[in-house]
């Protein structure tokens, strides 16, 4: 029990990572970013280039990750998002789903279609023995690094002044705008430090899930459930909801294999029956 704890604990940590950018885009900006996970498919994939064909260090690998898929969050977010924010939510989704299937297209001709993991430093492999308890060393790091990124965010968000400008920004542009808060910039940095953490998300996922290029595809229904049942209001749910369904994966496939993922899906069902709105509301954070 717990060994499942733990390595439920980890899944759920980086299923945080890697889905609190959704949370963020399409709970602080009202945007339905469905090709979220494209943003962690390219930092996976970004890591595998300079850490196994490049021979860049892991350590240095992951912030060079987040900061190529931020970068390219900012780009595409100037060129392409922009013009889809007042549209309808039918047009947000099929804009950002047609990008999925373009950046599959894209991937599976570059890098091929077969499964690749990050060769992860040795010091990183085998585990920590405690009370009889197998620690992977990895997902203790998956473990530190996201508890970490946790806190700066919630952080971030609600105590410095460019949280506060975001807020606003979401709460009325006009208003903002009026206070002389530029509101393309700040959605701008919002969107691509969203898509740099995905990429992160996916970097340090990516020896523990793998990568081809249908990751946005299998990937996207945990980070739609991680928003869902954590609500949009805050990162404090997604972050708890994301350990939840960590959690119940894990036991659901060692307990009950034969459900496989029938497991979350029964709680987001639960959760969402008794909160519609998720564990945080919306209203609460306003």
């Amino acid at each position: 029990m717990l060994t499942i704890l733990f390595d439920g604990v980890a899944y759920g940590m980086l299923l945080f990572v890697l889905a609190c950018g959704l949370s963020v885009t399409l709970g602080l900006m009202n945007f339905i970013n469905l090709a979220h996970g494209s943003f962690a498919m390219a930092g996976g994939y970004c890591t595998v280039i300079l850490v196994n064909r490049l021979g860049v260090p892991f350590a240095l690998g992951l912030p060079l990750a987040f900061l190529v898929t931020a970068a390219l969050g900012g780009l595409l977010e100037r060129t392409l998002y922009v013009h889809v924010y007042g549209r309808s939510d039918l047009d947000q989704v099929l804009f950002t789903i047609g990008l999925v299937f373009m950046s599959v297209a894209a991937v599976d001709y570059v890098m091929g279609s077969s499964q690749q993991f990050v060769l992860i430093p040795q010091a990183l492999q085998g585990q920590f023995i405690v009370f009889g308890v197998g620690m992977s060393k990895y997902r203790l790091l998956i473990i530190l690094i996201c508890g970490l990124l946790t806190v700066a965010l919630q952080l971030m968000i609600a105590k410095t002044r460019f949280g506060s400008r975001l807020r606003a920004a979401v709460d009325d542009q006009r208003v903002a705008r009026g206070l002389g808060i530029n509101v393309g910039v700040v959605f701008s940095v919002t969107f691509a430090f969203g898509s740099g953490l995905a990429g992160l998300g996916g970097a340090l996922g990516a020896e523990i899930l793998g990568l081809d290029p249908t990751f946005p595809l299998k990937y996207m229904i945990y980070f739609l459930i991680v928003v869902t049942v954590g609500g949009t209001s805050s990162i404090t749910g997604p972050f708890l909801a994301s350990i939840l369904l960590g959690f119940a994966d894990v036991a659901g496939k060692y307990y009950v294999p034969k459900l496989g993922a029938f497991v979350i899906y029964t709680i987001m069902i639960a959760v969402l029956i008794w909160r519609p709105q998720g564990l945080f509301a919306r209203s609460a954070a306003r």
